[in-house]
Protein backbone atom coordinates (compact mmCIF):
# COMPACT_ATOMS: atom_id res chain seq x y z
CA UNK A 1 0.00 0.00 0.00
CA UNK A 2 1.15 3.23 -1.02
CA UNK A 3 1.50 6.37 1.53
CA UNK A 4 -1.68 8.23 0.39
CA UNK A 5 -4.20 9.01 2.67
CA UNK A 6 -7.47 8.48 1.59
CA UNK A 7 -10.22 11.00 2.77
CA UNK A 8 -9.60 12.06 6.12
CA UNK A 9 -9.88 15.67 4.63
CA UNK A 10 -11.63 17.49 7.84
CA UNK A 11 -9.33 15.36 10.18
CA UNK A 12 -5.89 16.47 8.15
CA UNK A 13 -7.10 19.91 8.34
CA UNK A 14 -7.79 19.67 11.69
CA UNK A 15 -4.40 18.21 12.88
CA UNK A 16 -2.71 20.78 10.51
CA UNK A 17 -4.27 23.21 12.46
CA UNK A 18 -2.51 22.09 15.62
CA UNK A 19 0.83 21.70 14.23
CA UNK A 20 0.44 25.74 13.14
CA UNK A 21 -0.92 26.63 16.51
CA UNK A 22 0.72 29.42 18.31
CA UNK A 23 0.56 27.44 21.94
CA UNK A 24 0.59 24.27 22.87
CA UNK A 25 -1.98 21.45 21.92
CA UNK A 26 -3.44 18.35 23.92
CA UNK A 27 -5.24 16.25 21.21
CA UNK A 28 -7.31 12.73 21.34
CA UNK A 29 -7.78 10.42 18.48
CA UNK A 30 -10.00 7.49 19.43
CA UNK A 31 -12.62 5.26 17.14
CA UNK A 32 -13.07 1.86 16.80
CA UNK A 33 -10.39 -0.78 16.35
CA UNK A 34 -9.09 -1.30 13.27
CA UNK A 35 -10.21 2.50 11.95
CA UNK A 36 -6.53 3.93 10.74
CA UNK A 37 -6.41 6.32 13.99
CA UNK A 38 -2.12 5.29 13.97
CA UNK A 39 -2.23 5.39 10.33
CA UNK A 40 -3.10 8.85 10.00
CA UNK A 41 -1.16 10.10 12.80
CA UNK A 42 1.59 8.14 11.41
CA UNK A 43 1.75 9.29 8.07
CA UNK A 44 0.98 13.27 8.86
CA UNK A 45 3.80 13.44 11.34
CA UNK A 46 5.59 10.77 10.13
CA UNK A 47 9.00 13.02 9.72
CA UNK A 48 8.29 15.35 12.61
CA UNK A 49 7.87 13.25 15.73
CA UNK A 50 9.63 14.42 18.79
CA UNK A 51 8.78 11.31 20.80
CA UNK A 52 5.96 8.65 20.18
CA UNK A 53 5.52 5.21 21.78
CA UNK A 54 2.75 2.29 21.36
CA UNK A 55 1.77 0.79 24.31
CA UNK A 56 1.64 -2.99 24.95
CA UNK A 57 -1.13 -4.91 25.13
CA UNK A 58 -2.09 -6.86 28.54
CA UNK A 59 0.88 -5.59 30.02
CA UNK A 60 2.38 -4.90 33.51
CA UNK A 61 3.05 -1.34 34.89
CA UNK A 62 6.77 -2.66 34.75
CA UNK A 63 6.66 -4.23 31.20
CA UNK A 64 5.13 -0.42 29.72
CA UNK A 65 7.66 1.78 31.25
CA UNK A 66 10.99 -1.13 30.34
CA UNK A 67 8.65 -0.06 26.75
CA UNK A 68 9.00 3.41 27.13
CA UNK A 69 12.71 3.32 27.71
CA UNK A 70 12.79 1.69 24.43
CA UNK A 71 11.39 4.39 22.59
CA UNK A 72 13.11 6.67 24.73
CA UNK A 73 16.54 5.76 23.37
CA UNK A 74 15.39 5.81 19.85
CA UNK A 75 14.44 9.50 20.14
CA UNK A 76 17.32 10.41 22.57
CA UNK A 77 20.74 9.24 22.36
CA UNK A 78 21.74 9.88 25.44
CA UNK A 79 19.06 7.76 26.93
CA UNK A 80 21.42 4.48 27.78
CA UNK A 81 22.33 6.58 30.65
CA UNK A 82 19.20 6.64 32.29
CA UNK A 83 18.11 3.15 33.64
CA UNK A 84 14.11 1.80 33.33
CA UNK A 85 11.89 4.76 35.36
CA UNK A 86 10.97 3.92 38.51
CA UNK A 87 6.91 5.08 37.80
CA UNK A 88 5.13 6.93 35.37
CA UNK A 89 5.96 10.32 36.86
CA UNK A 90 9.74 9.27 36.47
CA UNK A 91 9.37 8.74 32.97
CA UNK A 92 7.60 11.63 32.20
CA UNK A 93 10.19 13.96 34.40
CA UNK A 94 12.80 12.20 31.56
CA UNK A 95 10.34 13.68 28.43
CA UNK A 96 10.54 16.91 29.82
CA UNK A 97 14.44 17.52 29.82
CA UNK A 98 14.40 16.20 26.90
CA UNK A 99 12.28 18.24 25.33
CA UNK A 100 13.24 21.17 27.14
CA UNK A 101 16.62 20.75 25.30
CA UNK A 102 15.06 19.60 22.05
CA UNK A 103 15.74 21.93 19.28
CA UNK A 104 12.55 21.63 16.65
CA UNK A 105 10.59 24.79 17.09
CA UNK A 106 7.30 22.47 17.36
CA UNK A 107 7.59 19.04 19.20
CA UNK A 108 5.23 16.61 18.53
CA UNK A 109 4.69 14.19 21.22
CA UNK A 110 2.60 10.83 20.53
CA UNK A 111 0.89 8.20 23.05
CA UNK A 112 -0.49 4.95 20.88
CA UNK A 113 -3.26 2.97 22.14
CA UNK A 114 -3.08 5.07 25.38
CA UNK A 115 -5.43 3.09 27.60
CA UNK A 116 -3.37 0.24 27.75
CA UNK A 117 -0.75 2.32 29.65
CA UNK A 118 -2.92 2.93 32.69
CA UNK A 119 -2.60 -0.72 34.23
CA UNK A 120 -4.09 -1.26 37.48
CA UNK A 121 -1.83 0.55 40.28
CA UNK A 122 0.66 2.65 37.66
CA UNK A 123 -0.80 5.89 38.41
CA UNK A 124 -0.27 6.82 34.88
CA UNK A 125 -2.71 9.45 35.18
CA UNK A 126 -0.68 11.53 37.33
CA UNK A 127 2.09 11.48 35.27
CA UNK A 128 0.43 12.46 32.32
CA UNK A 129 -1.26 14.90 34.56
CA UNK A 130 1.90 16.92 35.58
CA UNK A 131 3.43 16.12 32.57
CA UNK A 132 0.89 18.82 30.67
CA UNK A 133 -1.06 20.38 33.84
CA UNK A 134 2.59 21.35 35.57
CA UNK A 135 5.10 22.04 31.97
CA UNK A 136 3.90 21.56 28.22
CA UNK A 137 0.37 23.73 29.03
CA UNK A 138 2.49 26.66 30.40
CA UNK A 139 4.79 26.63 26.80
CA UNK A 140 3.88 27.31 23.11
CA UNK A 141 5.70 24.13 21.19
CA UNK A 142 3.91 21.35 22.45
CA UNK A 143 1.87 18.95 20.47
CA UNK A 144 0.91 16.08 22.73
CA UNK A 145 -1.21 13.16 20.69
CA UNK A 146 -3.36 10.75 22.72
CA UNK A 147 -5.05 7.97 20.82
CA UNK A 148 -7.19 4.87 21.39
CA UNK A 149 -9.60 2.08 20.59
CA UNK A 150 -11.06 1.99 23.83
CA UNK A 151 -13.24 5.41 23.35
CA UNK A 152 -15.17 4.84 26.33
CA UNK A 153 -11.68 4.69 28.06
CA UNK A 154 -11.02 8.12 26.03
CA UNK A 155 -14.04 9.82 27.13
CA UNK A 156 -14.15 8.56 30.73
CA UNK A 157 -10.66 9.06 31.59
CA UNK A 158 -9.79 12.41 29.40
CA UNK A 159 -12.73 14.08 28.15
CA UNK A 160 -15.35 13.84 31.14
CA UNK A 161 -12.18 13.56 33.84
CA UNK A 162 -13.33 15.57 36.92
CA UNK A 163 -9.52 15.61 38.18
CA UNK A 164 -6.94 16.96 37.01
CA UNK A 165 -6.72 16.87 33.19
CA UNK A 166 -10.66 18.18 33.47
CA UNK A 167 -10.92 20.78 30.76
CA UNK A 168 -7.48 20.31 29.28
CA UNK A 169 -7.95 18.50 26.42
CA UNK A 170 -7.60 21.31 22.99
CA UNK A 171 -8.67 19.49 20.31
CA UNK A 172 -11.17 15.79 20.23
CA UNK A 173 -11.13 13.88 16.77
CA UNK A 174 -13.32 11.03 16.33
CA UNK A 175 -12.40 8.93 13.61
CA UNK A 176 -15.22 7.07 11.70
CA UNK A 177 -14.91 4.48 9.19
CA UNK A 178 -14.61 5.42 5.46
CA UNK A 179 -17.73 6.07 3.75
CA UNK A 180 -18.49 4.29 0.47
CA UNK A 181 -16.28 7.03 -1.69
CA UNK A 182 -13.45 6.42 0.15
CA UNK A 183 -13.38 2.84 0.15
CA UNK A 184 -14.08 2.69 -4.13
CA UNK A 185 -10.71 5.52 -4.03
CA UNK A 186 -8.81 3.07 -1.40
CA UNK A 187 -9.48 0.04 -3.26
CA UNK A 188 -8.70 1.93 -5.90
CA UNK A 189 -5.36 2.37 -4.84
CA UNK A 190 -4.66 -1.00 -4.31
CA UNK A 191 -5.47 -1.62 -7.71
CA UNK A 192 -8.94 -2.99 -7.36
CA UNK A 193 -11.95 -1.86 -10.27
CA UNK A 194 -15.03 -3.05 -8.80
CA UNK A 195 -18.25 -1.78 -9.88
CA UNK A 196 -20.41 -0.25 -7.29
CA UNK A 197 -22.98 -2.60 -7.12
CA UNK A 198 -19.71 -5.28 -5.68
CA UNK A 199 -18.60 -1.99 -3.36
CA UNK A 200 -21.97 -2.21 -1.66
CA UNK A 201 -21.90 -5.78 -1.16
CA UNK A 202 -18.62 -5.92 0.42
CA UNK A 203 -19.35 -2.44 2.57
CA UNK A 204 -22.45 -4.67 3.83
CA UNK A 205 -20.41 -7.10 5.16
CA UNK A 206 -17.68 -5.24 6.35
CA UNK A 207 -18.21 -1.84 6.51
CA UNK A 208 -15.72 1.00 5.88
CA UNK A 209 -12.95 -0.70 8.16
CA UNK A 210 -9.69 0.29 6.49
CA UNK A 211 -7.77 -2.66 7.92
CA UNK A 212 -10.14 -5.46 6.25
CA UNK A 213 -10.21 -3.33 3.45
CA UNK A 214 -6.42 -3.38 3.22
CA UNK A 215 -6.37 -7.74 3.61
CA UNK A 216 -8.90 -7.98 0.56
CA UNK A 217 -7.12 -9.68 -2.38
CA UNK A 218 -8.43 -7.08 -5.56
CA UNK A 219 -7.66 -9.86 -7.88
CA UNK A 220 -10.50 -11.87 -7.03
CA UNK A 221 -14.36 -10.54 -6.49
CA UNK A 222 -15.93 -9.40 -3.67
CA UNK A 223 -17.79 -12.61 -2.72
CA UNK A 224 -14.60 -14.72 -3.26
CA UNK A 225 -13.27 -12.02 -0.68
CA UNK A 226 -15.76 -12.77 1.69
CA UNK A 227 -15.53 -16.37 1.82
CA UNK A 228 -11.61 -16.49 2.14
CA UNK A 229 -11.39 -13.90 5.10
CA UNK A 230 -14.95 -14.83 6.55
CA UNK A 231 -15.64 -18.93 5.96
CA UNK A 232 -12.43 -20.11 5.73
CA UNK A 233 -10.32 -21.51 8.99
CA UNK A 234 -7.99 -18.86 9.82
CA UNK A 235 -9.87 -16.40 7.32
CA UNK A 236 -9.19 -12.85 9.47
CA UNK A 237 -12.52 -12.07 9.83
CA UNK A 238 -13.86 -15.86 10.99
CA UNK A 239 -12.00 -15.03 14.79
CA UNK A 240 -12.19 -11.41 14.78
CA UNK A 241 -15.43 -10.74 16.93
CA UNK A 242 -14.30 -12.12 20.17
CA UNK A 243 -10.67 -10.72 19.70
CA UNK A 244 -12.55 -7.07 18.98
CA UNK A 245 -14.71 -6.90 21.93
CA UNK A 246 -12.46 -8.32 24.43
CA UNK A 247 -9.95 -5.62 23.26
CA UNK A 248 -12.01 -2.81 23.78
CA UNK A 249 -13.99 -3.61 27.27
CA UNK A 250 -13.40 -5.09 30.36
CA UNK A 251 -16.91 -7.04 31.05
CA UNK A 252 -17.13 -7.30 27.33
CA UNK A 253 -19.65 -10.36 27.68
CA UNK A 254 -22.15 -7.96 28.45
CA UNK A 255 -21.41 -5.73 25.82
CA UNK A 256 -21.98 -8.46 23.20
CA UNK A 257 -25.07 -9.53 24.80
CA UNK A 258 -26.16 -6.31 24.16
CA UNK A 259 -25.08 -6.37 19.91
CA UNK A 260 -26.09 -9.83 19.82
CA UNK A 261 -30.47 -9.12 21.11
CA UNK A 262 -29.57 -6.07 18.48
CA UNK A 263 -28.89 -7.75 15.88
CA UNK A 264 -32.03 -9.47 15.96
CA UNK A 265 -34.00 -6.18 15.67
CA UNK A 266 -33.17 -4.20 12.19
CA UNK A 267 -35.47 -1.04 13.56
CA UNK A 268 -33.96 -1.23 16.69
CA UNK A 269 -34.78 -1.43 20.52
CA UNK A 270 -35.29 0.60 22.88
CA UNK A 271 -33.61 0.60 26.55
CA UNK A 272 -36.54 -1.21 28.15
CA UNK A 273 -36.37 -3.66 25.23
CA UNK A 274 -32.74 -4.18 25.55
CA UNK A 275 -32.95 -5.06 29.26
CA UNK A 276 -35.80 -7.38 28.74
CA UNK A 277 -34.08 -9.45 25.93
CA UNK A 278 -30.54 -9.65 27.23
CA UNK A 279 -30.89 -9.86 30.37
CA UNK A 280 -28.74 -7.17 32.12
CA UNK A 281 -30.42 -5.25 34.64
CA UNK A 282 -31.98 -1.54 34.37
CA UNK A 283 -29.40 0.61 36.35
CA UNK A 284 -26.44 3.32 35.84
CA UNK A 285 -24.24 0.21 34.27
CA UNK A 286 -26.52 -0.24 31.39
CA UNK A 287 -26.22 3.56 30.71
CA UNK A 288 -22.37 2.88 31.05
CA UNK A 289 -22.53 -0.26 28.24
CA UNK A 290 -24.95 1.34 25.90
CA UNK A 291 -22.52 4.79 26.22
CA UNK A 292 -19.72 2.85 25.66
CA UNK A 293 -21.08 0.72 22.12
CA UNK A 294 -22.27 4.16 21.06
CA UNK A 295 -18.64 5.89 21.32
CA UNK A 296 -16.96 2.84 20.37
CA UNK A 297 -18.93 2.98 16.87
CA UNK A 298 -20.67 -0.68 17.20
CA UNK A 299 -24.53 0.89 18.06
CA UNK A 300 -26.10 4.32 17.38
CA UNK A 301 -28.93 5.86 19.13
CA UNK A 302 -31.97 7.75 17.46
CA UNK A 303 -35.01 9.49 18.22
CA UNK A 304 -38.01 8.00 16.31
CA UNK A 305 -39.99 11.10 14.53
CA UNK A 306 -42.16 13.25 17.22
CA UNK A 307 -40.04 11.74 20.29
CA UNK A 308 -38.08 12.75 23.50
CA UNK A 309 -35.12 11.37 24.51
CA UNK A 310 -36.82 9.02 26.72
CA UNK A 311 -38.66 6.75 23.17
CA UNK A 312 -34.83 6.52 22.35
CA UNK A 313 -34.12 3.23 19.66
CA UNK A 314 -30.51 1.69 19.57
CA UNK A 315 -29.25 -0.35 16.91
CA UNK A 316 -26.67 -2.37 15.49
CA UNK A 317 -24.30 0.16 13.04
CA UNK A 318 -21.60 -2.11 12.79
CA UNK A 319 -21.60 -3.81 9.52
CA UNK A 320 -18.59 -6.41 10.63
CA UNK A 321 -20.95 -7.13 13.40
CA UNK A 322 -24.19 -7.79 11.69
CA UNK A 323 -22.76 -9.83 9.23
CA UNK A 324 -20.72 -12.03 11.40
CA UNK A 325 -23.87 -12.90 13.66
CA UNK A 326 -25.84 -13.69 10.97
CA UNK A 327 -23.92 -15.65 8.83
CA UNK A 328 -20.95 -16.72 10.83
CA UNK A 329 -22.05 -17.20 14.30
CA UNK A 330 -22.84 -20.87 15.29
CA UNK A 331 -22.56 -21.70 12.11
CA UNK A 332 -21.36 -24.85 10.25
CA UNK A 333 -21.08 -22.81 7.36
CA UNK A 334 -17.18 -23.28 5.79
CA UNK A 335 -14.90 -23.73 3.24
CA UNK A 336 -15.17 -22.00 -0.45
CA UNK A 337 -18.78 -21.02 -2.38
CA UNK A 338 -20.02 -20.88 1.59
CA UNK A 339 -20.63 -17.12 0.66
CA UNK A 340 -21.42 -17.82 -2.81
CA UNK A 341 -24.43 -20.56 -1.92
CA UNK A 342 -26.45 -18.31 0.34
CA UNK A 343 -26.67 -15.50 -2.12
CA UNK A 344 -30.41 -15.12 -2.85
CA UNK A 345 -31.54 -16.95 0.27
CA UNK A 346 -34.08 -15.86 2.49
CA UNK A 347 -31.51 -15.20 5.54
CA UNK A 348 -29.66 -13.06 2.48
CA UNK A 349 -32.63 -10.66 1.87
CA UNK A 350 -33.57 -10.31 5.07
CA UNK A 351 -30.03 -9.25 5.67
CA UNK A 352 -28.73 -7.29 3.18
CA UNK A 353 -31.95 -5.00 3.32
CA UNK A 354 -31.14 -4.33 6.43
CA UNK A 355 -27.83 -4.02 6.06
CA UNK A 356 -28.47 -1.38 2.68
CA UNK A 357 -31.04 1.05 5.39
CA UNK A 358 -27.69 0.82 7.52
CA UNK A 359 -25.42 1.99 4.59
CA UNK A 360 -28.17 4.90 3.62
CA UNK A 361 -28.75 6.11 7.11
CA UNK A 362 -24.79 6.58 7.11
CA UNK A 363 -24.80 8.30 4.08
CA UNK A 364 -27.65 10.30 4.75
CA UNK A 365 -25.82 13.75 3.88
CA UNK A 366 -24.80 12.59 0.25
CA UNK A 367 -28.75 11.43 0.02
CA UNK A 368 -29.65 14.96 0.93
CA UNK A 369 -27.02 16.43 -1.72
CA UNK A 370 -28.84 14.52 -4.15
CA UNK A 371 -32.09 15.43 -3.00
CA UNK A 372 -31.34 19.06 -3.31
CA UNK A 373 -31.73 20.06 0.18
CA UNK A 374 -27.80 20.19 1.74
CA UNK A 375 -28.49 24.15 2.41
CA UNK A 376 -31.72 23.35 4.16
CA UNK A 377 -31.84 22.38 8.26
CA UNK A 378 -33.13 18.81 8.48
CA UNK A 379 -33.57 16.34 10.89
CA UNK A 380 -33.35 13.06 10.55
CA UNK A 381 -35.08 9.84 11.64
CA UNK A 382 -36.79 6.73 11.43
CA UNK A 383 -40.64 5.83 12.72
CA UNK A 384 -43.20 3.23 13.49
CA UNK A 385 -46.78 3.09 13.75
CA UNK A 386 -48.45 2.80 17.42
CA UNK A 387 -50.19 -0.11 16.20
CA UNK A 388 -48.90 -3.49 17.68
CA UNK A 389 -49.49 -5.64 14.69
CA UNK A 390 -48.93 -5.17 10.93
CA UNK A 391 -47.88 -1.02 11.27
CA UNK A 392 -46.45 0.87 8.95
CA UNK A 393 -42.55 1.37 9.73
CA UNK A 394 -40.65 4.02 7.75
CA UNK A 395 -36.99 3.36 6.64
CA UNK A 396 -35.93 7.05 6.55
CA UNK A 397 -37.18 10.08 7.71
CA UNK A 398 -35.84 14.03 6.59
CA UNK A 399 -37.80 16.33 8.47
CA UNK A 400 -37.02 19.79 6.74
CA UNK A 401 -37.30 23.30 7.81
CA UNK A 402 -39.15 24.26 4.85
CA UNK A 403 -42.63 22.32 5.91
CA UNK A 404 -41.34 19.37 3.30
CA UNK A 405 -40.29 15.84 4.43
CA UNK A 406 -39.05 13.05 2.44
CA UNK A 407 -40.08 9.64 3.51
CA UNK A 408 -37.66 7.38 2.19
CA UNK A 409 -38.45 3.69 1.42
CA UNK A 410 -34.98 1.41 0.66
CA UNK A 411 -34.79 -1.55 -1.45
CA UNK A 412 -31.80 -3.42 -2.10
CA UNK A 413 -32.52 -5.33 -5.14
CA UNK A 414 -30.05 -6.64 -8.12
CA UNK A 415 -32.12 -5.45 -10.95
CA UNK A 416 -34.00 -2.19 -11.29
CA UNK A 417 -37.15 -2.25 -8.18
CA UNK A 418 -40.88 -2.53 -10.04
CA UNK A 419 -43.26 -0.69 -7.70
CA UNK A 420 -46.41 -2.90 -8.07
CA UNK A 421 -49.95 -1.65 -7.24
CA UNK A 422 -50.12 -3.80 -4.38
CA UNK A 423 -46.83 -2.22 -2.95
CA UNK A 424 -47.72 1.04 -4.02
CA UNK A 425 -50.85 0.95 -2.12
CA UNK A 426 -49.06 -0.61 0.34
CA UNK A 427 -46.77 3.06 0.27
CA UNK A 428 -49.35 4.81 0.47
CA UNK A 429 -51.37 3.51 3.63
CA UNK A 430 -47.95 4.24 5.20
CA UNK A 431 -47.88 7.56 4.57
CA UNK A 432 -51.73 7.72 5.28
CA UNK A 433 -50.49 6.51 8.86
CA UNK A 434 -47.73 8.59 9.14
CA UNK A 435 -49.46 11.71 8.58
CA UNK A 436 -52.76 10.49 10.72
CA UNK A 437 -50.72 9.53 14.03
CA UNK A 438 -47.81 12.50 13.93
CA UNK A 439 -50.52 14.97 13.12
CA UNK A 440 -47.56 16.97 11.13
CA UNK A 441 -48.88 19.38 8.41
CA UNK A 442 -46.02 19.33 6.69
CA UNK A 443 -45.89 18.43 2.88
CA UNK A 444 -45.02 14.46 2.64
CA UNK A 445 -42.84 13.71 -0.47
CA UNK A 446 -41.98 9.68 -1.06
CA UNK A 447 -38.42 9.14 -1.77
CA UNK A 448 -37.40 6.07 -3.46
CA UNK A 449 -33.72 4.74 -2.60
CA UNK A 450 -32.84 1.50 -4.09
CA UNK A 451 -29.40 0.13 -5.97
CA UNK A 452 -30.25 0.48 -9.29
CA UNK A 453 -33.64 2.48 -9.27
CA UNK A 454 -37.09 2.20 -10.17
CA UNK A 455 -38.37 0.69 -13.49
CA UNK A 456 -40.85 2.94 -15.20
CA UNK A 457 -44.34 2.36 -14.57
CA UNK A 458 -47.54 4.22 -13.65
CA UNK A 459 -47.43 3.36 -10.08
CA UNK A 460 -43.75 5.17 -10.20
CA UNK A 461 -44.52 7.73 -11.62
CA UNK A 462 -47.70 8.47 -9.50
CA UNK A 463 -46.40 7.51 -6.21
CA UNK A 464 -42.57 8.69 -6.31
CA UNK A 465 -41.64 12.15 -6.01
CA UNK A 466 -37.76 11.06 -5.93
CA UNK A 467 -35.88 8.33 -6.89
CA UNK A 468 -32.41 7.84 -6.23
CA UNK A 469 -29.56 4.66 -7.01
CA UNK A 470 -26.61 3.38 -5.23
CA UNK A 471 -24.55 6.32 -7.11
CA UNK A 472 -26.24 8.63 -4.83
CA UNK A 473 -24.35 7.33 -1.64
CA UNK A 474 -20.99 6.96 -3.08
CA UNK A 475 -21.32 10.87 -3.65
Amino acid sequence: MNEIIVGRQQEIKQLERLYKSKKSEFAIVYGRRRVGKTYLISRKFEKQFTFRMTALANATAIEQLQNFQHYFAMFNSKASQHSIPEDWLDAFHLLIQFLSKHKAKRKVVFFDELPWLDTHGSNFLKGLEHFWNGWASYRTDILLICSGSAASWMIKKLIRDKGGLHNRITARILLEPFTLKETEEFLQLKGGNYDRYQLIELYMAMGGIPFYLENMEVNRSVAQNIDRLYFTTGGLLHREYFDLYRSLFKNYDRHIAIVEVLANKAKGLSRKEIVQKSGISEGGNLSVILNELEHSGFIKKYFPFGKSNRDALYYLSDSYTLFYLTFIHNSKAKGADAWLSRIGNPKWRAWSGYAFEQICQYHSNSIKKHLGISSVYTEVSTWRSKQQSGGAQIDLIFDRNDRMINICEIKFSETKFALTKAYAEKLKHKLMTFKEETRTKKTLLLTMISTYGLKENQYAVNYVKDSLTMEALFD
